[in-house]
């Protein structure tokens, strides 16, 4: 299944959300990331991540997502084996 990254803003909420569907391989979060930096540079509200679209995630995705969690992002709609995953990739 291929990754699909949607970016949802709504004008009644502080919050940017990017939704996560589909798997989730190095180059996709890659992307993901690009995007997060790119948003944070334009908005001074929140972003969120929203992973409940989620299929799959590999080891390298899971350091990324890490990463942007450690950075400001918050990560929503976590399955539990995406939680484990997060988990296993290190102190996220």
């Amino acid at each position: 299944m291929t990754t699909r990254i949607t970016k949802i803003s709504k004008e009644d909420d502080d919050r940017t959300v990017l939704r996560v569907e589909g798997s989730l391989h190095l180059a996709d979060a890659e992307v993901l990331e690009s995007t997060y930096m790119d948003l944070c540079e334009q908005h001074s509200h929140s972003i969120a991540i929203d992973l409940a679209g989620l299929s799959f995630l590999d080891s390298d995705s899971a350091s990324v997502l890490c990463r942007l969690k450690k950075q400001g992002a918050e990560l929503i709609g976590i399955h539990f084996f995406v939680q484990q995953i997060l988990q296993a990739a290190g102190n996220c």
